[in-house]
């Protein structure tokens, strides 16, 4: 089964805790603080898996997420770090944030490697808080967490050459002829459900070509199987645009002609600027001697009469498809503006008030000091406070109207407003 798109989640491993211990050993006084740090949390990493070529293994698997990094330990022991999350995906994966649609990163090439977020921090344990004044600090620090993030993956094959016209013109068959795939043909419409890829070879030069499923009215916006598989034409160099000159099935080779060159411009203006070959195949199927030399005055444009499924005019046509791929400039990664996932500041909070008459404190700055306080500690929770008054949290308090006896949330913290 062939996947093109694809929905995941996930989480880069938050970072282990440092741990707050003392040294004990016979003989040994106060052996002072010796709690280590946390290990790093895994990384989640894209790589490109060179022979995949669709989406399929994320159809059941949704959900990926690294590791958390191990806690520390006593005796300055540092917690281990968790290994990396590797994800592997197809060349020609484009990877978006769901949310916005915005394209974080295009996996265009054979050996891209890219860091989507890295593993929480681990925090420090009470041995790195110890100072000349403060010989036995009783905290530590909790390890870095990290959000889930939802993507969306999407794959646009990367080929040379893209076969498009509508269904039952003969692109399977072509490809078949001319490379060593072999999809599945038939006389019947929508035989093709998934693009197919073929290598061309030329003595010792090779092209890649994909046959595009069949496209029909419509395609553009939605109908039929077009809008799920154009995305495939969009990295090619030449698209071959094969048109069935025999007219068996009742449509009018012109009108099939310009019916997918205005679903291509539709779906993409930039695709109107491909250069195109026209071929056009069935000529066993032929009565009218004269039908490819109209055919060829109607568009304008030189035509390549072939019949794919006895091989006649095959030959011709891939020597001039090699000719022109070498006038052409190689295929590049997509134009864009990377997203990129902001880090919260450290500096910001937001106040709001809740139906219960509470404040609530939320941002940045709430998180790094829930992060960094054991509230339990007195130490500790002397330093939050003091971290309140300078970072203008409790005049921004009063601003918003809170009074003496008022209650405040901040985190899973509630304490009473005091001035």
């Amino acid at each position: 089964m062939f996947l093109d798109i694809a929905t995941i989640f996930v989480k880069a491993g938050n970072g282990g805790d440092g741990v707050v211990s003392f040294h004990t050993e016979k003989y040994v006084a106060q052996g002072g603080p010796d709690g280590g740090d946390g290990g790093n949390g895994g990384s989640i990493i894209f790589e490109v898996d060179k022979n995949a070529s669709t989406l399929m293994d994320f159809k059941y698997a949704k959900h990926f997420r690294a590791k958390n990094g191990e806690n520390g330990s006593s005796k300055r022991c540092r917690g281990k770090n968790a290994p990396d999350l590797i994800i592997k995906v197809p060349r020609g994966t484009v990877i978006k944030d769901k949310q916005s649609g915005k394209i974080i990163v295009d996996m265009f090439g054979e050996d891209d490697r890219f860091i989507l977020e890295k593993g929480g921090l681990g925090g420090k344990g009470n041995a790195r808080f110890a100072t000349a004044l403060r010989k036995a600090p009783r905290f530590c620090q909790k390890g870095e967490q990290k959000e889930e993030r939802e993507l969306t993956l999407e794959l646009k094959t990367i080929a040379d050459v893209g076969l498009v016209g509508f269904p039952n013109v003969g692109k399977s068959t072509l490809l078949s002829v001319c490379s060593g795939a072999k999809p599945k043909i038939a006389n019947y419409h929508f035989t093709t459900l998934s693009p197919n890829i073929g290598v061309v070879q030329r003595y010792g030069d090779t092209f890649v070509m994909a046959d595009i499923p069949g496209l029909i009215e419509g395609a553009s916006e939605g109908a039929g199987l077009g809008h799920n598989f154009l995305r495939h034409v969009e990295r090619v160099r030449l698209i071959v645009h094969i048109v069935d000159i025999s007219g068996i099935e009742g449509r009018d080779p012109y009108e099939d002609y310009l019916q997918i060159n205005k679903e291509l411009v539709n779906y993409d203006e930039k695709l109107g600027d491909v250069p195109q070959m026209v071929c056009v195949n069935k000529l066993d199927l032929l009565t009218d001697e004269k039908a490819v030399e109209e055919f060829s005055k109607k568009i304008g444009q030189k035509v390549y009469p072939i019949s794919a499924v006895m091989r006649k005019g095959v030959d011709n046509l891939i020597n001039d498809i090699f000719d022109k791929l070498e006038e052409l400039p190689q295929a590049e990664p997509l134009e864009y503006e990377a997203f990129y996932y902001e880090e919260a500041d450290k500096n910001s909070f937001h106040i709001s008030r809740m139906d219960d008459g509470a404040f609530y404190v939320e941002g940045g700055l709430i998180d790094l000091l829930v992060r960094n306080v054991i509230l339990s500690e007195y130490e500790s929770f002397r330093y939050f406070q003091k971290c309140l008054k300078e970072k203008g949290v409790i005049s921004s308090l009063r601003k918003h109207g809170a009074k003496e006896g008022d209650i405040v949330r901040i985190a899973d913290i509630e304490f009473e407003f005091v001035e």
